[in-house]
């Protein structure tokens, strides 16, 4: 159970990191205002730290799977934002790293 939440955490937190950061492209009120945008990260902040507190949980204390995941899950919610949000196209070498951050998650979920 704490893999699935940690997941499902740190999945938020890299959706909202990525309308908090790439937000200012899209609407005018987050270029306009970016004092309240940065005032996202506290909470943005605590979904990471859920996150993080539920993967080593689930990995009995280690600290890399959960830093490699998160990375992991970065690339690809930032990839298919970036995307859908802009239309930015999947070229080669952002396939190769979708491919790499897959990889990287496969090895920490599955090599024993």
């Amino acid at each position: 159970m704490n893999l699935l939440i940690g997941f499902i955490l740190g999945l938020l937190a890299q959706i909202f990191t990525f309308v908090q950061l790439q937000g200012q492209f899209r609407w005018q009120w987050f270029k306009d205002h970016p004092y309240l945008v940065a005032m996202m990260g506290f909470p943005i902040s605590l979904l990471y730290m859920g996150s993080v507190k539920h993967l080593v949980d689930h990995f009995e204390g280690q600290l890399w799977p959960s830093r490699l995941l998160g990375f992991s899950i970065g690339a690809i919610v930032f990839s298919y934002m970036a995307h859908s949000w802009f239309q930015e196209p999947f070229t080669l070498k952002t396939l190769t790293c979708l491919t790499l951050a897959v990889a990287i998650m496969a090895i920490q979920l599955f090599w024993k």
